[in-house]
């Protein structure tokens, strides 16, 4: 069954629209690949020149033909040792020339390969940066990583070998029919008699083959897809003994990846060989017909010697006559024919690919950035008062411009008008938090609340109504101006690959390593610090992975007070630390909110007692507002999420004294 981790069906193996667009990307360096082109001309003139020396050693000196001229005589002497060893000095010559040739094609296409693949790269890691945060809820990182990796690898393939050995391979094709039509037009039609066989044996061949290789990107797709699934969850595997049916999955497939490349692998072996009949037999019907002509020439050689120098003048007039000369290069020209016809079929598997991954790549650049910075810029001046004037937002639609509040009719009216009809997560979403305040955001699950966090810091933008800093739309801000206000602090914190230091630090260079050490001071990390063998230098692996979430945590709480923001965003920052660290967070936090406006999301109403105000969400909506006592004198929603909090706790203390009595008893 598909799924969205597999990768799209090969296109065409030649789209010129794509390559136009990729032949830019060449542009910059066009001196190297104008060497580079030049190299592979030359070259393919000096490797096609091989066999007419031949010739002419054969027809000149071995086996001499009366009245014989060549472009070479102006060079070449008359004495047959003298003249055989000035051709091999010929030969050797183009030899060098063309291994010098070969290394400036090879390291100039190269060189400008890997400059095309290192641009591509960066300019698909600076869109991906550029790209809101819902982009990514839709594509799978794996994918994304494959545009990066798999397909600019594909398209270096393309331009280090695809294209270059096809430009060769065709100005060999054209040297060789071009001298061997001049030789004799006869033979020359003998040898090129099987190619409508050839052609219609590599269409079969492509046809299997391009069957087969997407067989196998789909399956690797899907392997790759799997052991990112299944390596990831290993824990969940092992704890329900999962791993034997696990294995079999995988096992299932993998095999069809194994039955896709025995089906490429056969197709090879089938193709190569037919080829090779194929050109044998053309080399068969060659030495055949040329032979009996050469033949035919030494009877009418030897006649004319016997009889008369008009039956030689006849002989030298004669066109197209087969020599010895001419047949023994021809077998060599034949052997050479065919090498290029047959690299034309794995030429064509790389330009398919090649022009899929491209497809897939331009894709991806041509997606539009929605989270864009204005025309004009403006700077918000204040010390961050946060308003929220009637906002509305739905993750499944786009905003559309109009103003007004909408009524309850005229809502409905709305939602309908809109393809695919909006699941609206926030409605009419109104509320200021002044500078210096901490607000805290609490409701169920689904309430609204972490959407909040990513509108003010514009993830994503509200299709009715405005988000204003200080007065100023945040659509109206610089988007790196926006978010250098803010310290956020996630439910899940995040670390990087590096040390505790560049983690706190984060590459920002105005941050000193007192401003790290002040920071991890005031969130009350030191301690941990301190156990380190190499303190803040203490290596960090992928997302932490030898820390405990709690100091992950503390980590994060670190890095939001090191960049001195103006608003703090804590995001359920204690739900996933134990109880001893949670109170070591809070007395950060104290220090933390101490003159900056603050936003804090939690579940738990005992971390959000002291707020200077509580907004309370329920499905969507904004419904209470005010102090932790205000609310609860309301006897509303928030009373009823305390009640039910407080009760919980009530059971879960008595149940802890009855294990303990139990305990004791």
């Amino acid at each position: 069954m598909p799924s969205h981790h597999e990768e799209e069906v090969l296109g065409k193996a030649y789209d010129s629209r794509l390559m136009k667009r990729l032949v830019g990307y060449l542009r910059p360096y066009k001196w190297q690949v104008a060497i580079a082109l030049g190299s592979i001309l030359l070259k393919a003139c000096a490797d096609v020149l091989g066999p007419y020396l031949t010739k002419v050693v054969i027809d000149k000196y071995l086996a001499p033909v009366p009245g014989l001229h060549t472009p070479l005589d102006f060079f070449l002497s008359n004495k047959p040792l003298l003249g055989i060893a000035q051709v091999a000095a010929i030969g050797v010559g183009l030899l060098a020339f063309s291994f010098l040739l070969d290394y400036l094609q090879t390291y100039f296409m190269q060189w400008a390969g890997q400059m095309v693949m290192f641009d591509l790269r960066s300019q698909i890691f600076r869109h991906l940066q550029r790209m809101h945060i819902g982009f990514y809820d839709k594509n799978p990182v794996g994918r994304l990583v494959t545009r990066v990796t798999t397909d600019v690898d594909a398209l270096n393939e393309m331009f280090t070998s695809g294209v270059v050995s096809i430009f060769e391979d065709v100005f060999v094709l054209v040297g060789i029919t071009a001298i061997m039509l001049n030789m004799t037009w006869r033979v020359s039609l003998i040898t090129l008699a099987v190619l409508p066989v050839i052609a219609y044996a590599t269409k079969i061949f492509r046809d299997r083959v391009r069957d087969s290789y997407r067989r196998i990107r789909v399956a690797i797709a899907r392997i790759n897809a799997y052991l990112h699934e299944h390596v990831s969850g290993m824990m969940v595997l092992q704890l329900f003994n999962r791993e034997k049916r696990a294995y079999v999955k995988f096992s299932e497939v993998n095999e069809v990846h194994m039955d896709a490349y025995k089906d490429a692998i056969m197709a090879h072996a089938v193709y190569y060989p037919v080829v090779e009949l194929l050109s044998a037999t053309a080399i068969a019907c060659v030495i055949w017909f040329g032979g009996s002509d050469v033949l035919h020439g030494m009877v009418t050689h030897g006649l004319s010697v016997t009889f008369s120098r008009k039956t030689l003048l006849h002989w030298q007039l004669v066109k197209n006559v087969t020599t010895l000369g001419i047949l023994v290069a021809f077998i060599q020209y034949a052997q050479r024919f065919f090498r290029p016809i047959q690299d034309f079929s794995e030429k064509y598997n790389i330009l398919q690919s090649a022009m899929a991954s491209s497809e897939r790549i331009f894709k991806l650049l041509d997606t539009p950035t929605e989270i864009t910075a204005p025309e004009v810029i403006k700077v918000p001046q204040g010390p961050g008062r946060i308003e929220f004037d009637h906002v509305w937002f739905a993750y499944n639609a786009r905003a559309r411009g109009e103003t007004g509040v909408p009524t309850r009719q005229a809502e409905q009216s709305y939602e309908a008008a809109l393809h695919p009809t909006p699941d609206w997560v926030l409605r009419d979403v109104t509320f200021t938090i002044e500078p210096g305040e901490t607000a805290a955001i609490v409701g169920h699950t689904g309430a609204g609340k972490t959407t909040i966090i990513s509108l003010l810091m514009r993830f994503y933008d509200v299709q009715k109504g405005a988000i204003t800093i200080d007065g100023v739309d945040v659509k109206d801000m610089d988007l790196a101006d926006l978010r250098r206000r803010f310290g956020v602090v996630l439910q899940d914190p995040f670390l990087f690959t590096g040390t505790v230091e560049s983690n706190i630090r984060l590459g920002t260079d105005w941050i000193s390593d007192a401003d790290v050490e002040k920071a991890a001071e005031d969130v009350n990390l030191s301690d941990f610090i301190q156990t380190l063998p190499n303190g803040f230098k203490e290596e960090v692996r992928e997302r932490g992975s030898t820390l405990s979430t709690g100091q992950k945590q503390l980590i994060s709480f670190a890095r939001a007070l090191a960049h001195n923001p103006k608003i703090l965003i804590l995001d359920e920052a204690t739900s996933s630390v134990d109880t001893e660290t949670e109170f070591r967070v809070r007395e950060a936090l104290i220090r933390m909110v101490q003159g900056r406006t603050s936003v804090v999301i939690a579940h738990r109403l005992s971390t959000v007692q002291r707020a200077d105000k509580i907004i309370v969400m329920h499905k969507s909506r904004l419904r209470e507002i005010g102090t932790h006592q205000e609310l609860l004198a309301q006897r509303g929603i928030y009373w009823k999420l305390y009640q039910l909090q407080y009760k919980d706790q009530e059971i879960s203390s008595i149940r802890t004294l009855q294990v303990t009595a139990n305990a004791d008893d």
